[in-house]
């Protein structure tokens, strides 16, 4: 069963409705969907998530107006047993979400 993300919201006010199922977060009406076990790599990763001056979802800040939320996603840990090295799954309840107001 995998665990919920952990929340923090940076500031008050009205934050961007999301869902998680899985590894997956969905944001907004299913606008953007981040698959973060697929982002995971041997290093944290952020993917940031932010709203462009015509108040579409974007992923990452190039065309961001504001941010909305960010995604932190541990890197990745392994179990060894002699020659082989596997990749364990990733543990939802080690990602963080923050939000941030979308007022």
């Amino acid at each position: 069963m995998a665990n919920n993300v952990k929340v923090i919201e940076k500031n008050p006010g009205q934050k961007i409705e999301w869902e998680q199922s899985g590894t997956r977060l969905y944001f907004g009406d299913d606008e953007i969907m981040i698959n973060a076990a697929k982002y995971q790599k041997d290093w944290p990763v952020s993917v940031d998530i932010c709203t462009d001056r015509s108040g579409n979802l974007t992923i990452g800040t190039e065309s961001a107006l504001r941010y909305v939320a960010q995604v932190e996603i541990p890197a990745a840990q392994y179990t060894e047993d002699g020659e082989n090295r596997e990749q364990l799954p990733l543990d939802m309840g080690d990602v963080t979400l923050t939000l941030w107001s979308i007022e």
